[in-house]
């Protein structure tokens, strides 16, 4: 369970947000597939240590270190993050300590997550099938997968998803990733890529002393008439929900084009929302309410002062013209009624006038 205090500090720099880190506890050298465009750290046990990167596809000298680079920054004496890695940056990444021994190397492959391969087992979608690959020898394409993840949800219907890497089996047992073995060779194969996997889940709740977060607010783009909603909390590795008017935001919805107010961002894991419409969206991970996002209003309070003034006035003067006409329609019914009454008197009287006219002529 995630603690009040990490989440203030999360939301206390909220550019660093979620990142997996990445540790060598017992050995000097690993090998990791991960995915590309979402931030990972890599652990050095030295201080001040120093890092140096290989990468395979353009060769980069190991002179190099890695803080010259845009995208990879220090966050301890020992560690650095890797903000957005791209495809390109898989190579090599050795840590050495002051005296220039080396501590730990990392061969990763960061593998496109533009080509991730989506199947949800609800709606009978198949992943991706073993290949050959066409080098010569008898290397065969497959997915590793990792472990499923958590529930998204709890004490209700959730989902819950794993991630698969492209890796080469060699004749003799060994499995690379992909990249990390062909290095800077040139091969073009649709299996080559990366995949999730969703299936559906029902775990029970456990108690949490998390409180809810009211995180951010949002206004729909003139241009698009859409906004993008970040759950920081949130990522590829770890288990999300989106809810939206106590509607869940799930991937079989997505998958099966049921859902189309709203769009999850497959690079990020869901961690990216697209919505079309004002609403409250929240965000939950590990069955938490981390973030909370409400629509901001358009209208400016003076306008809403004025218009409420203006509204007022428009009643006022409703309510004086509607009094005015119904003094003026007792008015006439007024009129009408004695105008009625004269003439029923001139009728009565008018006959007696002639009679008594006539009997002084004879």
């Amino acid at each position: 369970m995630m603690t009040t205090l990490w989440l203030l500090l999360i939301f206390a720099v909220p550019l660093l947000g979620f990142y997996i880190p990445i540790s060598c506890p017992h050995s000097k050298w690993c090998q990791r597939a991960l995915l590309s465009n979402n931030d990972v750290s890599l652990y050095c046990n030295s201080s001040g240590a120093q890092w140096f990167y290989h990468f395979l596809q353009a060769g980069t000298s190991w002179s190099i270190r890695p803080l010259s680079v845009s995208n990879i920054e220090a966050i301890s004496e020992s560690s650095i993050l890797i903000r957005n890695p791209l495809p390109s940056q898989s190579g090599l990444y050795t840590c050495r300590n002051k005296k220039d021994i080396q501590v730990v190397q990392y061969e990763i492959d960061f593998q496109d997550v533009r080509t991730l391969h989506i199947t949800h087992r609800a709606l009978g979608q198949k992943p991706l099938q073993n290949e050959s690959l066409s080098l010569g020898s008898k290397e065969i394409i497959f997915t590793r997968w990792e472990p499923w993840q958590d529930c998204n949800r709890c004490g209700e219907p959730g989902e819950r998803k794993r991630l698969g890497y492209c890796y080469i089996q060699e004749p003799l047992g060994n499995s690379v990733p992909c990249l990390l073995y062909l290095g800077n060779a040139r091969l073009s194969s649709s299996r080559m890529r990366p995949e999730m996997q969703i299936e559906a889940c029902h775990v029970q709740c456990e108690t949490s002393n998390v409180e809810n977060i009211a995180f951010d607010n949002f206004e729909l783009s003139e241009e698009s008439g859409s906004a993008w909603l970040t759950c920081f909390l949130g990522s590829i590795y770890r288990p999300i929900i989106w809810e939206a008017d106590s509607k869940p935001l799930t991937w079989q919805g997505q998958l099966s084009g049921q859902d189309l107010s709203t769009i999850l961002d497959p690079a990020t894991g869901g961690r990216r929302l697209q919505v079309f419409r004002p609403a409250i969206y929240k965000c939950f991970v590990h069955h938490e309410l981390v973030a909370r996002f409400n629509p901001r209003s358009h209208v400016d309070p003076l306008e809403v002062l004025q218009r409420e003034e203006a509204r007022q006035w428009r009643e006022a003067e409703e309510a004086q013209k509607g009094k005015s006409n119904y003094s003026l329609h007792l008015l006439l019914l007024l009129v009408g009624t004695m105008l009625s009454l004269l003439g029923m008197l001139l009728r009565l009287f008018c006959p007696s006038q002639s009679k008594t006219g006539a009997s002084g002529g004879i």
